[in-house]
């Protein structure tokens, strides 16, 4: 089955935009000069907290909201001016938008009949991606009769029969379960690589942006403040923000007690570390936070680490978390489970071990 008939194309979003006048904070930004670009066939997830403007730059791709600043332009395309109905793209609601009064096949049959295709084309297009998202089958039900995965299957049908140039996430996962997310964002990855449509995530999720991204945009109050692959962002991050908001973090008081290159010595926990320096410079006698994710510190019962005292033990099926008590500083570790007997409790007086090289070191107000 051909499932996309037209190439792959690059977003790029430049510079936008986009003011509010509040009534008693005035003029309010909701983005502001965001920049960033998507490859063609690419899959770019905007990830921030709530009201950072990420789902304000969404609909201003979509075509939604008008910028006051910049330009959007699809495969070199300036689409900026241009409605929504005139940009074929296809948008996935965090609500799913379905209509209630229509059944799966109508929902899914309506923007190519809008389109003017002929019965048996349309009748044809919604068989065949109905079977793609795994609904063959239920062209006769309605939306009340579905399970909210099943009303998200419809939502992503509709969004992807028409063919559109651009496909749109706005928090589309947000009103399932658990289990069922988990699901879900494997479903959207795999379709999305096999229909090769250039993909704009919008979500707050950190573990959903890194399972479905090519790339991550990360805003923060309109603003962009890193972008990169999950790998970049969680290994590297540029900022104490980043570092908390993309996965469980420990940050570390220390001073800078030395720099060469991209490594400071810093003195921490009663130790002196090689850290490697994040994308602000540190000056000597500076203070500084370590980032030391959970799962980078090793316990064991020896005595050439640092020594610290188990506070807390949680068992998490595939893993044990612990918190732990070093040099007046509370951490976190994670550790797999294997299903041997575990013998460090809480009370143990135990060893931290862990890498120069886990250990990123950024300005203390860096934020």
């Amino acid at each position: 089955m051909s499932t996309v008939s037209h190439r792959a194309i690059a977003v790029d979003v430049d510079g936008v935009s986009k003011r509010f006048t509040h009534r008693v904070k005035g003029e309010v930004y909701a983005a502001r000069d965001v920049r960033f670009k998507a490859a063609p066939g690419g899959f770019v997830t905007l990830l921030g907290p709530s009201g950072c403007g990420k789902t304000t730059t969404l609909r201003m791709i979509a075509g939604f909201e008008q910028p006051d600043e910049g330009r959007i332009r699809f495969g070199g395309d300036d689409v900026t001016d241009l409605p929504v109905n005139q940009r074929n793209i296809g948008f996935v609601f965090q609500n799913y938008a379905l209509f209630p009064h229509l059944s799966v096949y109508e929902n899914v049959a309506y923007g190519l009949q809008v389109r003017g295709q002929s019965t048996q084309g349309v009748a044809t297009r919604v068989g065949e991606v109905l079977a793609l998202v795994g609904l063959a089958g239920y062209e006769q039900q309605f939306p009340a009769q579905l399970s909210g995965g099943e009303q998200q299957r419809v939502a992503l049908a509709r969004a992807i029969v028409i063919e559109p140039r651009v496909l749109l996430f706005d928090e589309p996962l947000s009103n399932l379960d658990a289990k069922l997310r988990v699901q879900m964002r494997d479903d959207i990855r795999e379709l999305q690589r096999r229909l090769a449509i250039t993909t704009i995530y919008v979500t707050h999720d950190q573990e959903e942006a890194m399972a479905v991204s090519d790339h991550i945009v990360v805003m923060n109050q309109g603003s962009i403040v890193q972008e990169g692959s999950a790998e970049d962002l969680y290994h590297r991050p540029a900022s104490e923000f980043v570092a908390t908001f993309v996965g469980r973090v420990n940050l570390i008081g220390g001073t800078v007690t030395g720099r060469s290159g991209e490594r400071a010595s810093v003195s921490a926990l009663g130790g002196t570390f090689q850290a490697r320096v994040g994308a602000v410079a540190l000056d000597v006698g500076g203070r500084t936070r370590l980032v030391l994710r959970p799962e980078a510190i090793a316990i064991s019962r020896r005595s050439d680490g640092l020594p610290a005292r188990v506070t807390m033990r949680t068992f998490l099926g595939e893993k044990v978390e612990y918190r732990l008590r070093c040099a007046d500083v509370e951490l976190q570790a994670i550790r797999h489970s294997s299903g041997a007997d575990d013998t460090i409790s809480v009370g143990d007086q135990v060893s931290l071990h862990f890498a120069d090289e886990a250990l990123v070191a950024l300005p203390e107000t860096n934020r």
